[in-house]
C-alpha cells in the first residue's frame, strides 16, 4: 500500500502506540484521522501532526459504524484501518466486575468488527489494508490477564480468518504483534509493570514495524521479533511450554 495520499484511520490515537503511528503516518504523506478518546490529547496531535481529530468512546454500541460514517464524511474514502485501540486489565479473573469485562470486550473486540463491517465495501471496490493491534497474551495466555488475553486471541482469530477470506478482494490484512510497551496502558489496567524482563519497548518502535506493515503487506509482525520463539514453542511442545511458563511465569 502506498502510504503518500492514503486516508488512514487509526484508533486509540490518543496516546501510547496510536499516537506514535499517527506521527509516522502523517511523516509519510498519508492523511490521518485521529480518533480517541481524550479531546485534549487529540487536539495537541492534531496541532503537531496535521492529522483530522475524532473524539470517540468505541465502548458504546454501534461506535464503531459511528465512527467509519464519521470518517468517510470527512474525506469520502479510507484506505486503510488501523484497528489500535485496546484496554487493559490484570487481576484474578474472580474479581472483574461483569461492567469491566464488557467494556473490555467492547472495545478490543466488537468495535474492529463494527469499523472493518462498515468501511470493508469501500476497500473492496477501490482496494484498501486492515491493520489489526494484537498482543503476545493473545497468542499466549498471560496470568491474571484472562479477559484480555481472550479479547486479543479473538482479534487475532477474526485477523486471520478475513485475511483468507479476502485474499483475492484486493484487500490486505496485517497483524502487529508486540510485547511490552511502554505506553500508559499499564496504569489504567489497574497494575504496573514490574518485571525486570522484558524492559518494555518504545511505541515508536511498534509504530514503525506497523507502517512497514503497511507500506510492503506483511501479513504478521512481532514486536520484538523473539516473540515468535515462545509462539512457535507453545504450538510444538505445549507440554514444554506450560513448565516454562509456570516456573517464569
Amino acid at each position: 500500500m502506498r502510504l503518500n495520499g492514503a486516508v488512514v484511520l487509526v484508533t486509540g490515537a490518543s496516546s501510547g502506540i496510536g499516537s506514535a503511528v499517527v506521527r509516522q503516518l502523517t511523516q509519510a504523506g498519508s492523511h490521518v484521522v485521529a480518533a480517541g478518546r481524550d479531546p485534549e490529547r487529540l487536539d495537541r496531535l492534531a496541532a503537531e501532526t496535521g492529522a483530522t481529530p475524532l473524539v470517540a468512546d468505541l465502548s458504546r454500541p454501534n461506535a464503531g459504524r459511528e465512527l467509519a460514517e464519521r470518517a468517510l464524511a470527512r474525506f469520502t474514502r479510507v484506505d486503510v484501518l488501523v484497528n489500535n485501540a485496546g484496554v487493559g486489565w490484570a487481576g484474578p479473573f474472580n474479581g472483574m466486575a461483569d461492567s469491566l469485562a464488557d467494556e473490555l470486550l467492547a472495545v478490543n473486540l466488537r468495535a474492529p468488527m463494527e469499523l472493518t463491517r462498515a468501511l470493508l465495501p469501500g476497500m473492496c471496490h477501490r482496494g484498501g489494508h486492515l491493520v489489526f493491534v494484537g498482543s503476545i497474551a493473545g497468542r499466549l495466555g498471560v496470568n491474571g490477564e484472562a479477559v484480555y488475553a481472550a479479547s486479543k486471541a479473538g482479534l487475532d482469530a477474526f485477523a486471520q480468518s478475513l485475511r483468507m477470506e479476502l485474499a483475492c478482494r484486493r484487500v490486505a490484512v496485517s497483524t502487529v504483534v508486540p510485547g511490552v510497551v511502554d505506553t500508559p496502558f499499564f496504569v489504567r489496567r489497574g497494575q504496573p509493570y514490574r518485571r525486570r524482563r522484558p524492559r518494555p519497548l518504545p511505541p515508536d518502535r511498534v509504530a514503525a514495524a506497523l507502517t512497514e506493515a503497511i507500506a510492503k503487506d506483511r501479513a504478521e509482525v512481532y514486536v520484538p521479533g523473539w516473540l515468535r520463539l515462545p509462539v512457535a514453542i507453545r504450538g510444538l511442545l505445549p507440554a514444554l511450554y506450560r513448565r516454562l511458563a509456570t516456573r517464569f511465569g
